[in-house]
């Protein structure tokens, strides 16, 4: 008996459909000579310390750390049954086909469940990029060999048991330590989730410490032709900063004095260039998140929901989880079937399809580039948008606007900057002129993607200037001296510190450590990301505050608290690399383990006798048991809970705390008229 393993019911009932497997059994599709049965996710999970010894129900130090020996996984229970028909069903093959996401985490949910089963049978390979039929059919016709996947398992079990053994162990040894020292709340270490809390506790110390410094502007409006436009003056040097900004009042009002007497201004110097862009590649998950986060407001969580429903339930985008933005040079043949089923599905978008270029090859089209995941891009399929929700229809016109971007030319624009002068003072005026539209006429108008800068920069940049020439003269309108502050940093939103966790390498110092981290995925991995910021939020440790993300008191005291190598974004990111090794055959599973594992030995050595200096905002007892309580947020806003949570859910109704603030270096960043 053939047996496909899905990942998900929805899965299992795509491809049984395909298989014309109809009858519907327990847990399973059955028919035409194959059976189609699926997990519901992990029907399994690692087991917690409290099964390799009634002792380890206590938490204590001296009893760690916990390595086990041999691994155990427990069924869940929740699924129990469904882990049933799944065993005997595997029990009964003679070939069983995995058809779980093609990922590190689907090839693990199908091989434990085999491994548990002792399964030695033939293991063929489903490897799917789209749920739609004709996708799926395409791949029932190309299955892999099982072997072929077989260290993505290694790659993802590297994974599990790394998370265990730092999450387990370290958390265990803080949180002991942390009420040796008067808090009692949990002090959760996690080998992902601590580098990126420390992203958000860094950032939050460089707002907490900025200091903010004046400056002063000069903005000007010129005239030629019967046009206007803008000039902003530019400070003698002696009078800037490093960021060329005038410090001193005096010589600003002085110069406007000085703009506004002359009366005209004339054209010292004049620079056309002319600037191709090429259009954006089709979107990563990451990259999703990210421009979805600042269009959108949406976040990462709901963007990777959605994109997974778009996969999934609508058949209207490729697999979501992709860490690649570039496509396989062989899917060029199916342009024409992907424009067809757009048109198909929205006659709105013939005017633009007609422009198109079907037989442009952009840069996306490279096989070199191209990861385990291809771009997320349209199905070959017409897609039912009335069936799609409207923050569905936005993100799926932003996927379809970067894939039809690709048969576009570059946008061009011509960039003048022209230099004036005006009573010895000097001013400079930049404009923008569109020749060729290209890639832009794609863009979605849903949303605009504003700029990171000021508005009003930014019109300065984007301005068309008059017909100017070397001498022109220009009459002076209005002269507009700005008094200046420099802004802190931007705290993060969910959609930054996504951008942040896979751009880690620029925040690291140690030249040799950027350079290995320029070419690997960062903190994280495109699948996990959403699920970690959401877990920090579950946990307390970061708290919404509008579209931002700031830490909690709590992320203080733990950043404060564990060694610098947990909470360095470097350290998770060569993890990462080490992983991507193994899925690539080149370390084993179980080097990688046993580094780990003495790693985390030498810490708890380290550190057991540790003696934590915390300062934090104390809460209120708890009602239930009298522990200590710590701040969490909620969906009605912060509150106070059980230290003990989840043994006591007892909770107190509070004011948010203030948040704890530690000094930094001074930074300048940014800024806006005050």
């Amino acid at each position: 008996m053939r047996v496909f393993l899905c990942e998900k019911p929805s899965q299992g009932k795509d491809i049984a459909r395909v298989l014309g497997a109809r009858q519907r059994g327990n847990g399973c599709y059955n028919g035409n000579g194959v059976v189609v049965t699926w997990c519901i996710g992990h029907l399994v999970e690692a087991a917690s310390p409290e099964a390799y010894g009634e002792q380890y129900k206590r938490w204590s130090i001296d009893q760690l750390p916990i390595v086990p020996r041999q691994w155990r996984i427990e069924i869940k229970a929740a699924t129990a049954t469904q882990f049933r028909t799944v065993k005997d069903l595997i029990g009964r093959a003679s070939e069983l086909v995995i058809a779980t996401d093609a990922d590190r985490e689907g090839e693990m949910i199908a091989r434990e469940l085999i491994d548990l089963c002792g399964y030695r049978g033939a293991t063929r390979r489903l490897w799917l990029s789209a749920l739609n039929d004709a996708s799926i059919r395409k791949a029932l016709d190309a299955l892999k060999p099982g072997g072929d996947t077989l260290t993505l398992y290694h790659a993802a079990l590297a994974r599990s048991r790394a998370d265990w053994l730092v999450g387990m162990n370290l958390s265990r040894l803080f949180t002991v330590l942390g009420r040796n020292a008067g808090y009692q709340g949990v002090l959760s270490v996690g080998r992902v989730q601590t580098p990126t809390l420390r992203l958000v506790v860094d950032r939050d110390r460089e707002i907490a410490a900025f200091v903010a410094v004046p400056y002063w502007a000069i903005e000007v409006v010129l005239s030629h032709g019967g046009q206007s436009f803008i000039a902003i003056w530019l400070p003698p040097e002696d009078s800037t900063d490093e960021a060329g900004r005038c410090l001193h009042q005096p010589v600003a009002r002085q110069a406007a004095d000085r703009i506004r007497a002359a009366g005209e201004a004339h054209v010292v110097s004049l620079e056309t260039e002319r600037v191709r862009e090429a259009p954006p590649l089709p979107f990563d998950l990451g990259t999703l998140q990210e421009v979805c986060s600042r269009q959108f407001g949406l976040d990462v969580q709901e963007t990777l929901d959605i994109a997974q429903a778009l996969y999934e339930t609508h058949k209207a985008t490729t697999y979501p989880r992709s860490d690649s933005g570039y496509l396989p040079e062989s899917m060029l043949a199916e342009v024409p079937t992907v424009l067809d089923a757009l048109v198909a599905a929205d006659p709105g978008l013939r005017p633009l399809i007609d422009q198109l270029d079907r037989s442009r090859r952009s840069r996306a089209w490279n096989d070199a580039k191209v990861t385990a995941h291809h771009g997320i891009i349209p199905t070959l399929e017409p897609t039912d948008l009335a069936a799609m929700s409207q923050k569905e229809k936005a993100v799926y016109r932003l996927i379809r606007s970067h894939y039809l971007a690709q048969f576009l030319p570059h946008h061009e624009f011509d960039r003048t900057v022209a230099v004036l002068s005006a009573g010895d003072q000097t001013m400079q005026a930049t404009g923008k002129q569109v020749v060729v539209p290209g890639w832009h006429l794609a863009r979605t108008t849903d949303t605009p993607d504003r700029a990171d800068g000021d508005d009003a920069d930014t019109a300065h940049r984007s301005q068309v200037l008059p017909a100017l020439s070397q001498g022109t003269r220009c009459g002076i309108g209005a002269v507009e001296l700005k008094s200046m502050k420099t802004l802190p940093p931007r705290p993060y939103t969910q959609g930054e510190l996504v951008k942040a966790m896979k751009g880690v390498a620029k925040l690291v110092t140690d030249p040799r450590l950027k350079q290995k981290l320029k070419e690997t995925t960062g903190i994280g991995t495109e699948a996990t990301r959403a699920g970690i910021i959401t877990a920090l939020l579950g946990r307390g440790y970061l708290i919404r505050k509008g579209r931002a993300i700031r830490a909690s008191d709590a992320a203080f005291t733990l950043i404060d608290a564990v060694p610098p190598a947990i909470a360095d974004p470097g350290t998770t990111a060569i993890w990462e690399q080490a992983l991507d090794m193994i899925e690539e055959g080149q370390m084993s599973l179980d080097a990688f383990i046993e580094k780990q594992s003495a790693w985390v030995t030498q810490l708890v050595a380290q550190y057991r006798s540790a003696s934590l200096s915390i300062s934090i905002s104390e809460g209120p007892a708890c009602p239930i048991c009298g522990s200590g309580t710590r701040q969490r947020n909620g969906k009605t806003g912060p509150f106070w809970s059980c230290g003990r949570y989840p043994d006591c859910k007892g909770t107190v109704a509070v004011a948010a705390p203030a948040r704890k603030r530690s000094e930094a270096p001074r930074r300048h960043s940014r800024s806006r008229a005050s």
